[in-house]
Order: structure tokens, then sequence, then C-alpha cells
């Protein structure tokens, strides 16, 4: 079957989409994907088809790519938009200048598009070795899907069932220009170590080997699927049981995750993690293991990359974003008819009849606080919290509502009300990082 027909066949569930964006560096790959793209659409009905370049500023040959994209795409027809994203420089200039290019596209990307990246099948091997000698699990160890989310839309590689030569023999055949990035020359890059020093004498000695790597990726693709399903299994009672419905900090109840094996509570970890850090490595899982064993009042935290685990209440919480700092400064409340946006910390608004006058201001916990319940008189916050089973990362940034210096309400617990009103909280909302497992 030629390289049309087998690209046509790969994008027919996505016929439908309302746009497909094609990830467009100018080199071979995307140039070949481009071509094929225009080809099709003259005897197909096919989605609008444009193109994006992202322009990463690490090169100064790279000022000239954005031109020729350019004129590649005018004589296709198609519109290109140019892209330009700043690259953090860190331990890995590769995969930090991937995430900025992946996040570039999904900030372009609408509701239900497809952006069409042109990796192929010697791309997926070399994924596979790179991982391999990473030591990757089996998520790592599947390579690079066929179709993940990206943003509002969808990101898709159509061309994992060609080869480089393949791709190159087309270009060849069309008569196709492209760019040659130098950097892809660069042998100090791991992925290139890989593509023109090892990757060559292991097919060498055996042929087929991007074929069967590529093969075996599938195989773990399929055994990561299995294992997301029984995730999900093990994940439905775990996530049930939090008596503070108000508290939308992603959660799960450390009991019934004790149940499991030790395997099988890590399995559920890495899919209940997977949007939204970067997984740890088997040296770091030893934080999970502290954390669920620390005694019944410590309060451990597991760090990983893009955020914590915290314990209380019986229950797992994870915390990124606004929750990992906690506000200190008081915040007057001129206005009780008004919500009360709190700086990171989201708002605040007032239920019920009061008669609240003079100055009322909102103040954070700095120990020793009491408070006078009706019918109980003046007890310890402290102990009102923990009665209440307030997780011990919510009370240091939880509102408190004070007329002059008497403590009046607690937020979102109105069984701690000293008038007839409750104050009500909208915390913060869960920073997460739509990771998706992986940029590749």
């Amino acid at each position: 079957m030629s390289l049309e027909s087998r690209l046509l066949d790969a994008l027919q569930p996505w016929r439908t989409a309302p746009h497909w964006r094609v990830a467009f560096s100018g080199g071979l790959d995307s140039t070949v994907l481009l071509h094929l793209l225009a080809r099709l659409s003259a005897r197909e009905r096919l989605p609008a088809i444009s193109a994006i370049h992202v322009h990463h500023g690490l090169q100064s040959a790279a000022d000239d790519w954005p031109a020729h994209c350019r004129s590649v795409c005018d004589a296709l027809g198609m519109e290109l938009k140019v892209v330009h994203v700043r690259v953090e420089r860190g331990a890995s200039l590769e995969r930090a200048a991937r995430e900025a290019r992946y996040a570039a596209f999904g900030e372009h990307l609408g509701a239900g598009e497809v952006l069409l990246a042109a990796q192929h099948r010697d791309d997926q091997a070399e994924t596979l070795l790179f991982r391999l000698l990473r030591g990757a699990g089996v998520r790592g160890l599947a390579g690079m899907p066929a179709v993940r989310k990206l943003g509002g839309g969808w990101l898709v590689r159509p061309l994992l069932s060609a080869d480089r030569a393949e791709l190159y023999h087309y270009a060849q055949a069309q008569g196709l220009a492209w760019i040659e990035d130098p950097s892809n020359q660069c042998t100090d890059h791991a992925r290139n170590y890989l593509r023109h020093r090892v990757m060559p004498l292991v097919q060498l000695r055996w042929p087929g080997a991007s074929v069967n790597m590529a093969r075996a990726a599938g195989h773990l693709a399929e055994a990561q699927h299995l294992l997301d399903e029984l995730a999900e299994m093990d994940l439905q009672a775990a996530r049930l049981g939090s008596r503070h419905s108000w508290l939308t900090v992603p959660s799960l109840s450390l009991a019934a995750l004790a149940r499991l094996s030790a395997a099988r509570q890590r399995n559920a970890l890495r899919h209940w993690l997977v949007g939204r850090t970067a997984l740890p490595d088997s040296d770091h899982w030893a934080g999970w293991d502290a954390l669920r064993d620390a005694s019944v009042d410590a309060a451990p935290v597991w760090r990983l990359a893009a955020g914590e685990l915290h314990r209380g209440d019986g229950r797992i919480w994870w915390l990124s974003g606004p929750w990992l700092g906690a506000p200190t400064e008081p915040v007057d409340w001129p206005r009780l008819d008004l919500a009360l946006q709190l700086p990171g910390n989201g708002s605040l608004s007032l239920a019920g009849q009061h008669g609240l006058d003079g100055r009322l201001q909102v103040r954070y916990r700095q120990g020793g606080e009491t408070l006078n319940v009706p019918g109980r008189g003046r007890r310890d916050l402290k102990r009102l919290l923990n009665e209440a089973g307030l997780p011990g990362f919510v009370r240091s940034r939880l509102p408190l509502l004070y007329r002059a210096d008497q403590l009046v309400a607690v937020a979102n617990l109105p069984q701690l009300d000293v008038e007839p009103l409750s104050l009500v909280w909208a915390p913060p909302a869960d920073a997460r990082f739509e990771l998706m497992g992986s940029f590749e």
C-alpha cells in the first residue's frame, strides 16, 4: 500500500474534526507529511488544513526557517502560523524545547482540532531504546502514542507505520526541499547519539530492528492499557469518602489504597498522577511508603516534580500551584454584600442574616485562637478543627472572619458560627499540569 493510502487510512477517524493543523518544522518528515496532505486534499473531502511552525530561538540558523516554511506553505496553498517560544535552559535543553513546543501547540489547538505530527517508525524505535536505557517502566516503554489529548484537541501521529528511508525516497521523488537542522548532527545530544552511532550498528546486525522495536512498543502500550484499566478499578473506591465536599483538592482514601498490594498501590497512584506531574522514578517511591506508613498524628509530605502529596483525615491530597504556599496577610472586607477576593486563596462570601458592623477583617491562623461557640462556650480553635477532621494543609489558609479582635466565623464550618451567618469560602482551584505522560 502506498504511503499516501496508509496516511489516509490512519486519518479516517479524524475526518470529521473541525481543523487539521500540522506541526511543521520545515524538516524532512514534516515536509513530507504536509505535501501528502496537500495531495490528499486535492481529491478527498478533508477538514481545513494549516501548519504551525514553532521558533525556539536557540540557534541563529533557525531565524531563516520561518521564511522557508512560509514559502512551502504558500506553494501548497496552506496557511502558516509562526509561534515564538522561550525555552528555559535546564539540565536537558532537548526536553525543555520539546515541552515549550508542545505547550505552544496546545495553546493554538481549538476544541476538537487535531495536531498532526510527523514522527515515524524509526523515531519510535529510538524512543523505546532511549527510555529503556533510562530505566523506564511500562508506560515509558510503550513509546510515543499514536493518539493523545493535547490542549482542547488531539495530537495524532499518522506516520508511525512508515520509516525514515520511505519518507526520504518520497521527498526525493517529489523534488521537495527541506531544512537540515545543524543540531541534529550533534551527537552530544542523547537522541542524536542513538540515531547516528547506535542504531546504524543495531540495524547492520538486525536489519528488522526498527520494525521489531516499534512492534514491542505496541505490545507494551497494550499492557499499559490493561494496567490503566486495573488502576481505574482500584481508584473507584479510593475516590469516595471525603467529608469536606467543598475541598476540591484531588484526594484518595488512604485505607482503600492500603488494602491493595504494593504493586497495585504504585500502579493506581501512577495512573492518578499521570496528568498532574512527572512520575517518580523507582528510587523516589520510598516517599510513598513513608507517607502511607506514618503515624496518625504525623504530617508527612511527599514532594514530586509539580506538587506535593499530603496526608490528612484518612486521605492523601494532591497540592499544586497556589496550594504550595500559604497566605499570611490580613485582608479588610469593607463591603459584605460583595464577594471578597483573597490574594492567592480563592474568594469569600457571606450567607445568612447578620448585623455585623465595624471593621471586619479576614485573617489566617497564628496559633492560640479561641472561639465562643454557641451552646459550648469558649473553645480552642485548634481542638475544634481537630474535631471537624480538617486536614492540616488547609488550616494555614483557612479564612477567619474577625470583628475588631473577636473571631466571629470560620470558613466553611458553620457549626462554629458565633452569629447567624456563615462564611462561605471557594478555595483556589487545583493547578493541574496536563502532561498526559510524556511530551514525546
